[in-house]
């Protein structure tokens, strides 16, 4: 057999379209996110000021921190969809708890909160990990769970702006450099995760884990540790922005992000995470949310009817999750060709 007819080289003379999109799909998002804007500010001239690049990115921002999470999780097969009731319950408690110690320090809220959600996390992640649920049956039934909690500890009243110390509601405004300080905190949790899953054992073993189990296993990794340490993260993280939920919007409520998971998954999706497992990358997390956060800051800029952006936002992320899919399917196909016979 010639050099010419080896599989490896009919793989590299057979690379498609779909491959090349697969190398370069973080460059097409950014593109597709600079057309985005440039669309909105040829029709409203006031989407290229600092004032509302800064509302876009204070409101992304939670988004963001809760998708660094999810990915951890779909990277390992998973899902979890108590997020949005872990999120409401962590908030619910920290404003209650504010609300009845006054001067306590935002900071002191922030770790209370973030604790309840570890351990809302910690026990999805023991169900799924080592009871042998499945993720989307075991974080569905939780989700009813910590939002049942909610009401129970709230007596099923709300936690009014007024009753939170002035402290604890001006964190939401606190600017550096005259930037929002949700912007810095949400670069930072996006730099550490950068670090965690690029530079650190446990980072590659999550993404082993998810991308065989079976070798993981072979290769003496445990697969439950790893399973149930992502939902701990998962679950601290919406810990922590539960807390920072309540003091930007001054108020916690039982309903408090119903349905927010499905923005979270959907960050995710538009950023390249293989719903499949094995496969994400921060930086297409963080576009995939700065899309999510440009459609929801466009379109009503636009005039756009509230059906119209459901539907868009939807049509965007059905192409993102095809897309995603044939360039998984045709690069497995290249790098099957390529092994040696």
């Amino acid at each position: 057999m010639t050099f010419g007819d080896s599989p490896a080289a009919k793989a590299e003379a057979g690379e498609t379209l779909l491959t090349k999109v697969g190398k370069f799909r973080e460059v097409g998002l950014f593109a597709f996110i600079v057309l985005v804007m440039l669309f909105t500010q040829w029709k409203n001239r006031n989407f290229f000021t600092f004032e509302n690049f800064d509302d876009l990115l204070a409101n992304a921002s939670i988004l963001g921190i809760l998708a660094l999470g999810m990915m951890l999780v779909i990277v390992t097969r998973g899902i979890d969809l108590s997020i949005g009731a872990n999120l409401a319950l962590s908030g619910m408690i920290a404003a209650l708890t504010v609300a009845e110690y006054r001067g306590l320090n935002p900071v002191f809220a922030l770790l209370f909160g973030t604790v309840i959600g570890i351990a809302c996390g910690a026990v999805v992640g023991l169900i799924v990990s080592y009871c042998g649920v499945l993720p989307i049956i075991a974080s569905l039934g939780m989700m009813y769970v910590y939002r049942g909690l909610t009401y129970i500890v709230s007596g099923r009243r709300w936690v009014s702006a007024s009753q939170m110390p002035d402290a604890f509601k001006d964190f939401a405004t606190t600017r550096l450099f005259d930037i929002r300080v949700y912007i810095f905190i949400a670069a930072a949790f996006y730099l550490v995760f950068y670090y965690f899953t690029n530079h650190t054992r446990t980072g590659r073993r999550i993404y082993a884990v998810g991308s065989s189990p079976e070798s993981a296993a072979i290769s003496g990794l445990s697969a439950k540790r790893i399973t149930w340490l992502v939902y701990v993260i998962m679950g601290g993280l919406s810990g922590f922005c539960g807390v920072l939920w309540v003091a930007k919007f001054a108020s916690a409520q039982g309903d408090t992000a119903s349905g927010y998971e499905m923005n979270v998954i959907a960050a995710c999706v538009l950023g390249g995470v293989g719903i499949n497992g094995g496969s994400g990358k921060v930086g297409g997390v963080l576009l995939g949310t700065l899309l999510l956060g440009a459609l929801n800051n466009a379109l009503p800029m636009i005039n756009m009817s509230v059906f119209w952006q459901n539907a868009i936002q939807g049509a965007v992320i059905l192409v993102a999750i095809i897309v995603n899919t044939l360039v998984k399917r045709n690069v497995d196909r290249t790098n099957l060709m390529r092994r040696p016979i």
